[in-house]
């Protein structure tokens, strides 16, 4: 067991992983992750090429480019960096490419904020990313090494998102039990993939397609997406067996155990809203929480299995979709009732831009009794509403 930063331990995560390609662009705060890797391959710890790019959409293109001739690649970003990369993301994910990604959530521009939200993470939602998000330096590290199995599976040949927590993870120190080098031969195969770019053998990545074939295309992506979840559950009963660290594919149960009022939350705040479950409890509330770890693919019908029983459910948002609302209380919402579930769910926007997920917080969003945002320091301006 070591005392880590959180980029730290992602970091050592993906050395016992060995890529062999990692490109990478400085933004706050992903970047003590890859200066991190830049010292391993520096100091001779990782035998990779370690690319510092001009910008993320040339970041993006150079792992694109490495994982289809073949090799397994790692790449990071946060925030703007992810939306500059987002026409390649899209692409990595269209031509089946198994590249690994972490992402340090940050807030999404203007006004300008470094500070860790879900809104860039949620903007790229769609784009055919497996996406996990950790709510410990601990779990950030694990999942780095089980992204690479499941993404490699060749049922899934599907890129994978690691989103942490900007700051609240990657430049928090915990202590973390590190996997070795023989941790990550037993639980990883050697990267071989069944297609690549090769002179011998010529062949198209992410060709022309007439409207005859593109639904098709899509398809397979969705399909392999779905396929995901069940890769993932495999890789992590495989990982803990090895390790004896056990880790729900889709979300954890706090207290839910006859519970009539429920939270769901992803990422670092799922952890302070266990505190407030306990204060809840003790209070006399039949209070739980759903710790939300896979939001692509999104785990709809365990959800509704789960929350069957549940009076009435809370989904706290670090996200919104302008507009419209919170995007996970919208999919938790619609797969409640595609399953005809009569749990009342509540949409609970906080702590944007790096505003603190207090207890407070978190009992202000379990006291909610209708959608909206949480600890709002003015009233609208000019509005009638």
């Amino acid at each position: 067991m070591r005392v880590m930063e959180g980029s730290e331990a992602i970091a050592e995560a993906v050395r016992v992983a060995v890529p062999k390609v990692i490109a990478a662009y400085p933004i706050t705060p992903q970047t003590h992750v890859v200066e991190d890797l830049a010292k391993y391959v520096a100091d001779g710890r990782l035998d990779a090429e370690f690319l510092t790019v001009e910008s993320e959409h040339s970041a993006a293109s150079a792992v694109l480019g490495a994982s289809a001739a073949g090799v397994r690649t790692f790449t990071a970003t946060s925030s703007q960096g992810l939306l500059y990369m987002s026409e390649v993301v899209c692409a990595i994910a269209g031509m089946r490419l198994p590249v690994v990604m972490t992402l340090a959530n940050r807030a999404i521009s203007a006004p300008l904020s470094i500070w860790n939200d879900h809104q860039d993470s949620m903007m790229l939602r769609d784009s055919g990313w497996v996406q996990i998000f950790a709510q410990t330096a601990q779990e950030a590290h694990d999942l780095h090494l089980v992204a690479y199995r499941v993404a490699e599976d060749t049922r899934v040949q599907l890129p994978v998102m690691v989103c942490v927590d900007g700051f609240v993870l990657t430049h928090a120190f915990e202590p973390v039990e590190p996997l070795t080098e023989a941790d990550a031969a037993a639980l990883l195969p050697p990267y071989e993939p069944e297609v690549r770019l090769d002179p011998a053998d010529p062949m198209t990545f992410g060709a022309y397609a007439e409207p005859s074939v593109y639904t098709e295309a899509r398809y397979e992506v969705h399909d392999a997406m779905r396929v995901a979840g069940d890769v993932l559950t495999e890789a992590l009963d495989a990982f803990a067996a090895r390790t004896g660290r056990r880790y729900d594919p889709w979300f954890d149960r706090y207290r839910m155990e006859g519970a009539e009022v429920a939270l769901i939350a992803m990422g670092t705040s799922a952890q302070t809203a266990q505190l407030v479950v306990d204060d809840l409890r003790a209070e006399g509330v039949s209070a739980g929480l759903i710790a939300l770890r896979t939001f692509r693919p999104f785990p709809a019908e365990r959800l509704a299995e789960d929350l069957a029983t549940v009076e009435r459910l809370v989904v706290l948002d670090r996200s919104v979709s302008l507009g419209a609302g919170g995007i996970v209380a919208g999919e938790v919402r619609a797969a409640l009732h595609a399953a005809g579930a009569p749990t009342r769910v509540i949409g609970v926007i906080a702590g944007l831009g790096g505003r603190d997920v207090s207890r407070e917080t978190i009992r202000k969003a379990f006291e909610a009794e209708a959608d909206g945002w949480v600890d709002l320091k003015h009233e609208l301006v000019g509005s009638e509403r």
